[in-house]
């Protein structure tokens, strides 16, 4: 049965997409799209059930499958080679050289590797399952059939308004063309490609459902054709690329050495010539989490609409780059790939989370805000030990729910406020009130204890402090204060409150709360459910974990959410209490307007604006040193990993020169 889930999981998204594709009907899109997304929520929650019924108590034990078909591999090549074709028509469309380059080099290491050795490669086992690999099922299939259901009614209102800007004069401007099919059939495929990511132990299909997702991002961000967007959409195919390319050598690099499986790699990644393929494949999965100095494609991807930047950062894309660098944990550590993955996580961490500071732009927040945790999570994987890992996960876990329900709020709030920017949404608690509350709710959890977010951060500091990581604490340290102003900022703006106006969320669609539902009801589930996802599902898959949060611990964070949460829920009710107008330091002249007479006599407006410090944490000011300084870390970690697989001594060396 579990077998055919998986093929379930994998395949029925891609008919999905297929079926999506030719379909210009609303409301048989509309059908399929709800539909299909329960039938993919409800299979993964299936396959959840099957395997800890099989597992039983050998959860550090994970299932293996082989999968006994040629033809699967000779499909998987033919998938790769349309994908550079499709690369190489669009780089030549735009007159973009690189990209074209790229992955003709990448075409030609994949040529060889299938020509010399992929054939003579003993293959045990095609999938793998684990309690990683369930965890980021659920996450895929839940989160991702959410913003599918949500993108029903935001890309119905993303159109119109795509085409009251095409209006106009005829003469002048193009008549708009509704892509929804094309937009939806990509978003299904995403989820295919992901779901095979996360059950692959054979390398190449790894590595094709790799190169697709890189595919469907280039074609989402560039979805509205917008100079902007087709300049974003090349940033970010440039950079997975160099990624892609990396992960194609290491896949060369494996094969001479008889390997074509992840186990394996995870197994032996301490030993001998192994060191480089895994550098190669740490460098692919530093790229697909967009660490920096690769964070410009994940802002770039903000073009794109809402949906497309909640599926990019919640539940795939960056998720299947820090899903790999997890799976190589154990080969991390305190060796020369492992300092170097730790370093470029923790500073990423930091810089980003004070480049957040500086953004009023809320969709830029949640995005500087995304690399900053992903790289919190590269940092845990570097460390490698079973306590850094399990602060990993939950940290991977409780930042796809919360971001995924803040990106979603965001993205109708926008549509009914016209704007993005933080500081449009002066009494936000008055004309949103249920997106103003959820919203409220996400940033909470993303940052509030005893909410999960805060508390897999504080298993992250042990972990370091463990393992005697005194300058990764301290990088934690000045890092988490930058989340808790920039956060605390965005809340202080979302819950004052003033008189005057009046509701808009009446024009909110259906299928636009509904997935905004799941997102909440789902961070709901976790934070309330967090020592039990621990204690039955996460330690017993780590081994020997010692030093995490107990059972007990978590558990009264646990009944201290619930109790947050009963309180929070008076505020979803109605109040039959007056109104009165509000004080306004002065002589009040108009409540509605915030106008009043102040010591001097004259008309001031009371107003809320937060402080962004731009001249210290803003983009000129950061973002350059930040990426030098990773680009270094990223070359030393090279320079030292030769030293170390040629067996060169780096003292005797440097003496020598």
């Amino acid at each position: 049965m579990i077998i055919l889930l998986i093929y379930f999981l994998v395949l029925f998204p891609l008919a999905t997409a297929a079926l999506l594709l030719v379909i210009g009907n609303e409301t048989l899109r509309r059908i399929v799209t709800i539909c299909n997304s329960a039938l993919i929520m409800g299979a993964s929650v299936w396959l959840t059930v099957e395997y800890l019924s099989i597992a039983g108590e050998a959860l550090d034990t994970p299932l293996y499958a082989k999968v006994d078909s040629e033809l699967i591999g000779y499909v998987l090549l033919g998938v790769s080679v349309i994908i550079s074709l499709y690369i190489i028509a669009k780089s030549i469309q735009h007159k973009r050289r690189l990209p074209a380059l790229l992955v003709l080099t990448q075409l030609a290491a994949l040529a060889f590797f299938e020509l010399n050795y992929a054939h003579g490669l003993n293959i045990s086992a095609d999938i793998r399952l684990d309690a990683l690999s369930i965890i980021m099922v659920l996450i895929i299939g839940i989160i991702g059939g959410g913003i599918c259901i949500f993108s029903l009614g935001y890309m119905q209102d993303h159109e119109s308004h795509a085409a009251g800007h095409a209006g106009g004069d005829t003469a002048e401007k193009p008549r708009h063309r509704d892509r929804r099919r094309v937009f939806f059939a990509l978003m299904f495929l995403f989820l295919s490609a992901m779901y095979l990511i996360v059950i692959a132990n054979n390398l190449t299909w790894f590595f094709t459902a790799w190169e697709l997702t890189t595919v469907c991002s280039f074609a989402l961000i560039g979805y509205t054709r917008t100079q902007e967007a087709i300049d974003n959409s090349f940033r970010q195919v440039v950079m997975n690329l160099l990624g892609g390319l990396a992960f194609a050598i290491a896949l060369l690099l494996l094969g001479m050495q008889g390997i074509g499986e992840l186990s394996t790699v995870i197994a032996d990644g301490q030993a001998g010539l192994l060191g480089i393929p895994i550098a190669l494949l740490a460098f692919a999965g530093i790229t697909k989490a967009a660490q920096m100095p690769f964070q410009s494609w994940l802002l770039g991807a903000m073009v794109a609409p809402t949906p497309t930047s909640a599926l990019l950062h919640s539940s795939t894309m960056v998720k299947a780059g820090v899903f790999l660098l997890i799976r190589l944990a154990p080969a991390f550590g305190f060796t020369s790939n492992g300092i170097m993955v730790m370093l470029i996580g923790a500073l990423t961490f930091l810089f980003c989370s004070l480049l957040a500071i500086s953004q009023s732009n809320a969709k830029r927040v949640l995005a500087y805000s995304t690399v900053a945790n992903l790289g919190l999570i590269v940092a845990c994987a570097g460390v490698g030990t079973p306590e850094a890992v399990w602060a990993a996960i939950f940290l991977l876990i409780f930042h796809a729910a919360a971001k995924s329900l803040l990106f979603l709020c965001v993205g109708s709030a926008e549509h009914k406020i016209g704007s993005r920017d933080i500081e449009a949404m002066d009494n936000v608690f008055v004309r949103l009130p249920k997106l103003a509350r959820l919203m409220a709710l996400g940033i909470l959890v993303m940052f509030l204890a005893p909410f999960g977010m805060l508390i897999s951060k504080w298993a992250t500091l042990v972990s370091f402090a463990d393992t005697n990581n005194y300058v990764l604490l301290i990088i934690l340290a000045f890092g988490s204060a930058a989340t808790f102003m920039f956060w605390t900022k965005w809340l202080g703006k979302l819950l004052a409150v003033s008189v005057g106006d009046k509701s808009k969320e009446r024009g909110v669609h259906p299928s636009e709360w509904a997935g905004i539902a799941i997102m909440a009801l789902l961070t709901v589930a976790l934070s309330v459910g967090f020592p039990f996802i621990s204690e039955y599902l996460v330690v017993p898959s780590l081994g020997d974990v010692s030093s995490t949060i107990g059972f007990d611990n978590l558990l009264i964070m646990s009944i201290i959410v619930v109790i947050l949460l009963l309180a929070f829920a008076v505020f979803f009710g109605r109040s039959s209490a007056r109104e009165v107008d509000i004080y306004l330091s002065g002589v009040g002249l108009d409540s509605h307007k915030r106008e009043y007479l102040n010591s001097l006599s004259q008309v001031g407006v009371a107003s809320q604006r937060n402080w962004y410090m731009d001249g210290w944490f803003g983009e000129k000011a950061l973002v350059s040193p930040a990426n030098i300084a990773c680009i270094i870390i990223l070359a030393l970690g090279a320079v030292v990993l030769l030293f170390d697989v040629t067996g060169i001594s780096l003292p005797l060396a440097v003496s020598a020169l």
